[in-house]
């Protein structure tokens, strides 16, 4: 009599079958008339000894044990990749992004895949000096995947190195949005130095009242931000507003007792200038006195 279990006994023998060829598939590939194990390539005594003498900085025995784990597979992305990025770093630049640019053109490559290749042909470029390439390519990781950390990172900094400031600025914002609660003090760090500069811009092309916005705002984000204080302290001067530059560099002895010292030459110009002499060493003192009473004993 037919066993009523057979069909499914052979459907799922045969389903173990697919999956046995499909990962053998995947495995393993045809490659002039012989077959290749690709996990040989990452598996291979040159790949480890490649990453080993990479760690400890012997970056030209990296690259050719490297190369040499790369021609065991030649479709081992990640190898490719480390590989090209060793070359960078070993100032091979122009190698570095013939290998890069090569793996470009191979046909399957996932999103994420491209994005990352992208993202290392931008540091390629950024390292030989080519800018607009470099920004060319990171904009192209940021429309793949629009969240990639590492491309706005880069960006910001090409935009910092190019003096664009509010360029960088929107940038970090971005990264505020997409970092966690733990990164917040340095993000905010970074965006007071941002705004610092921007003032600064702004002041040396004579916008003062736009460059006190940028120096107000960047106080408020880092208070310990002492550049600020001292630049809108030269903005209140430069209105006209004597009072309120001693205010501002009042407060950032008050804020930073230990950076005081950098307002020392302002305010005894300013004192000098309004023939109140008085003024500077009243200050001085109270920077003392202050500093006696944080430093205890240590003040003799």
């Amino acid at each position: 009599m037919f066993d009523s279990s057979l069909p499914f006994v052979v459907a799922l023998l045969a389903l173990l079958a697919g999956v046995t060829l499909g990962k053998a598939w995947e495995r393993y590939k045809l490659r002039d008339g012989k077959w290749i194990d690709r996990r040989r390539a990452r598996d291979s005594h040159h790949y480890v000894l490649g990453l080993n003498f990479l760690v400890s900085n012997q970056i030209d025995l990296a690259i050719e044990e490297l190369s040499r784990a790369a021609r065991v597979d030649l479709d081992a992305l990640e190898i490719h990749l480390i590989l090209g990025n060793v070359y960078r770093e070993r100032g091979q630049v122009a190698r570095a992004i013939q290998v890069h640019q090569s793996l470009l053109q191979r046909p399957k490559l996932t999103r994420v895949e491209h994005a990352y290749v992208l993202l290392c042909l931008g540091l390629d470029f950024k390292r030989g000096g080519f800018v607009d390439r470099a920004l060319e390519a990171f904009n192209e990781v940021l429309r793949l995947d629009p969240h990639n950390q590492y491309a706005l990172l880069y960006l910001q900094k090409l935009h910092e190195e190019q003096h664009q400031w509010l360029e960088a600025y929107r940038i970090r914002q971005k990264l505020v949005e997409l970092s966690g609660p733990d990164t917040q003090p340095r993000n905010q760090a970074i965006l007071a130095f941002l705004e610092n500069e921007m003032g600064t811009e702004s002041m040396r092309a004579g916008r003062l009242d736009e460059a006190a916005r940028h120096f107000t705002a960047s106080i408020g984000l880092d208070p310990s931000t002492a550049p600020a204080y001292l630049n809108l302290g030269d903005v209140r001067l430069r209105q006209g507003d004597e009072a309120a530059a001693l205010a501002v560099w009042d407060r950032l002895m008050d804020t930073s007792p230990d950076r005081a010292y950098l307002t020392f030459d302002r305010i005894e110009r300013l004192a000098t200038t309004v023939h109140a002499p008085g003024r500077f060493e009243d200050r001085c003192r109270r920077i003392i006195a202050s500093n006696r009473q944080e430093c205890g004993r240590g003040w003799p």
